[in-house]
């Protein structure tokens, strides 16, 4: 096995504390899908809200998926003027035997634009992916 990161990134409607846990949750289980991972495989992961995001925690959604034993730590992305707002991103630690080229790095909805050169369809078929800066 080998160590590998994983980029990802979803724009929440509102910031409210269910709709951040909601795209937070699915985005985390679009990154497992797609790079076929299971909760073992995850070393750790560190999410980055943008600064418009304040009624939850990121990795609560983690939590609330049974991620009880892998290490997680929240932060403030950046306020960069004209950056995506309402927007966490995830930077996951994993040990896999895919390649790097392999990796799968999943962006939904608004956040698909981060990214477009890395543009790809998500496991489920639904809106397009793609990377983040």
């Amino acid at each position: 096995m080998t160590l590998r990161a994983v980029r990802g990134a979803v724009q929440v409607e509102r910031d409210e504390p269910e709709l951040v846990h909601g795209q937070v949750g699915r985005l985390l289980k679009e990154i497992m899908a797609a790079n076929g991972l299971v909760p073992d495989d995850l070393v750790s992961i560190v999410f980055t809200a943008t600064c418009d995001l304040v009624s939850a925690f990121p990795a609560e959604a983690a939590r609330a998926l049974g991620l009880v034993d892998v290490p997680l730590m929240c932060a403030r992305e950046l306020d960069v003027r004209g950056g995506l707002p309402r927007t966490v991103r995830i930077l996951a630690h994993v040990e896999t035997d895919r390649a790097r080229s392999e990796i799968r790095h999943v962006y939904l909805d608004g956040a698909a634009v981060l990214r477009q050169d890395l543009a790809r369809r998500p496991a489920g078929g639904g809106p397009s992916e793609g990377g983040a800066r």
